[in-house]
């Protein structure tokens, strides 16, 4: 048991991650948040815990999801970045600059407060 686990670890540290820009909408008020991420396949959950703790850091962002309910919402990927090795700070720029195109786009706010 405790070596499957132990393997279970190693295999989830050593998966591939994909960098990239998301946006949460609100469908019934058309409002848009975007946000940036190291890893696209887990950043839905780390959004939405916090939105039904109501401790989300994005008080506008929390008090819509409040007003509104969970099923107004919905997670899209924008954009991943392209599978390339890259140093954090070189993938840190990127995204920074990927965020500023998107929420110009699309009129978003931040998905951080």
């Amino acid at each position: 048991m405790k070596a499957d686990r132990k393997q279970l670890l190693r295999d989830y540290r050593e998966r591939k991650t994909s960098a990239g820009v998301f946006a949460v909408r609100c469908t019934t008020t058309g409002e848009v948040w975007v946000g940036t991420t190291a890893d696209l396949a887990t950043r839905q959950n780390g959004v939405w815990f916090p939105l039904r703790q109501g401790s989300h850091p994005n008080r506008g962002l929390q008090s819509v999801w409040t007003a509104e309910g969970e099923a107004a919402f919905a997670f899209e990927i924008l954009e991943a970045l392209p599978d390339e090795e890259r140093t954090a700070w070189v993938q840190a720029a990127q995204l920074k600059d990927r965020q500023a195109h998107w929420r110009t786009t699309l009129k978003a706010g931040a998905v951080t407060g």
